[in-house]
Formats: structure tokens, C-alpha cells, sequence
């Protein structure tokens, strides 16, 4: 019996091994020049679960594509590391929906505590980055993009396509709508059905290869805005991995 008790703490120090946070990650999310206010948030927005199914690791080239203020290029800065980048996409479709106020995200790359961040501002349907990125990020934009069409998603999926290297990954986070409602949630919910995600980034080469249910909220129904105040940072939202063939 006592083997046996011994056995099955084993395999449950291990199963909890396998799920931890590598140590990049670990120190990227408790390094102190995260805000206060990003740290606030971790705890609904899940960034070592992500990070880490996002295989974000140390000299990586990493696009956050609409990165919004910033929450994960500062963490995503930190983890890939003085020998790593990370370019900071701000689509010039957006800029008409900025707040007043200074641009967070220049004000991130100017930063010391943050020299590998690279501002790029393009448009959301012809892009490219200097260097060929190991991975392409977006959390909770692909329906905005999809807003505009669904030809101008398929745009988009193309130039992540060719912007990453062979075998490289693109991570794609958002609000789930209902099955078959793509047409009007988008704009009318800013949510997306995953399975429209899914058919346009394939359709472009991608392959999924993974899924992650760390965000998924079985009590959102899927009928309210994103930001009705009781649902609001809790959506259920999926997380899709994506790989360009080698």
C-alpha cells in the first residue's frame, strides 16, 4: 500500500511538473516592470497558461498583432529576452478607435526596461515585419478584423502565412459566439464563431494542431456584448494554435 501511495504521488508531482510554467515565463510575469494594473489581471486573462501553450520561449521573434495597451508585449518582452524581439503591430484601421492620450505602445518601446519592442503601424490587410517571426499572437482581435470582411480576414491570415518561418505558430484568442452567427456577432457582439476562425486560417495553409480550454466560460451563454458589465473579462473565449508547414 505504501508503494502504491508512493507511486500515485509521483504521478501527480509530475502531472503538476508538466503544467507548470517554464521558468522564462515564470520570471517574465513577476518582473516588476509589469504595471500593477496588468498584474491585476492576470488572474482572469491566464498569461503563464498562454504563454505557455503559445511555446513562447528565450531569443524568439514574436509579432503581438493588435496589442491594445500592451498587457501581453511587455510579458511576451520579457520572456523571448535581450536576444529575442517582439514587434508590436498597431493596425492603422484602428486609430480612429484610440483614446486620448498617449500611445501605450510607444511608450512601452521607448522604454529601457523594454528595448527589444518594436512599434510597427501598418494595415491590417498588407503587412510585413523585418525579421520572419517564430510566432504570431492576437488575443480578442480576429473578429474586428473579421468586422471589416470576411475577405479582409482572409488578407490578413496571408500575410501572418508568409510573414512567419516554416513551422512557425500563430495563436489566435477570442469571444465565442454561436454556432452559424459570424454574419452579425462580429460587430454586433464583438464575438466570433470558432469555427469560421478556423476555416479561414486553414484555408490560407495553416494546420491546427492544438486547442486550449484554459478561457472557456461554460455560464456565458453567448447572447451578451463582450462588454455587458456582467460578463465582462469573463467570456468564454477559445484559443487556437495554428502552425505553418515545415
Amino acid at each position: 500500500m505504501r508503494y502504491k501511495l508512493t507511486l500515485i504521488a509521483a504521478l501527480l508531482a509530475s502531472v503538476q511538473v508538466a503544467h507548470a510554467a517554464p521558468p522564462a515565463i515564470e520570471a517574465a510575469l513577476s518582473s516588476s516592470d509589469r504595471p500593477d494594473a496588468d498584474q491585476k489581471r492576470d488572474a482572469d486573462r491566464k498569461p503563464a497558461e498562454l504563454a505557455t501553450f503559445a511555446n513562447v520561449q528565450p531569443g524568439m521573434t514574436v509579432a503581438d498583432i493588435v496589442p491594445g495597451g500592451g498587457y501581453f508585449t511587455r510579458i511576451f518582452s520579457n520572456v523571448v529576452g535581450p536576444k529575442g524581439t517582439v514587434y508590436a503591430m498597431v493596425p492603422t484601421e484602428f486609430a480612429k478607435y484610440k483614446k486620448p492620450g498617449p500611445d501605450a505602445i510607444k511608450t512601452i518601446a521607448a522604454s529601457p526596461d523594454f528595448s527589444n519592442v518594436k512599434r510597427v503601424e501598418a494595415s491590417f490587410t498588407s503587412f510585413k515585419f523585418p525579421k520572419p517571426l517564430d510566432l504570431a499572437w492576437t488575443d480578442d482581435n480576429y473578429h474586428d478584423i473579421y468586422i471589416a470582411g470576411a475577405d479582409k480576414a482572409l488578407a490578413f491570415d496571408r500575410d501572418v502565412f508568409a510573414a512567419l518561418k516554416p513551422g512557425g505558430l500563430f495563436v489566435v484568442v477570442d469571444h465565442v459566439a454561436a454556432a452559424g452567427t459570424s454574419a452579425t456577432a462580429p460587430s454586433t457582439l464583438h464575438r466570433i464563431d470558432p469555427a469560421t476562425i478556423r476555416t479561414q486560417v486553414e484555408s490560407v495553409g495553416f494546420a491546427l494542431v492544438d486547442e486550449s480550454d484554459v478561457l472557456r466560460n461554460k455560464n456565458d451563454d453567448h447572447t451578451k456584448k463582450v462588454f455587458d458589465p456582467s460578463i465582462r473579462g469573463k467570456t468564454d473565449q477559445v484559443v487556437l494554435k495554428f502552425r505553418k508547414p515545415v
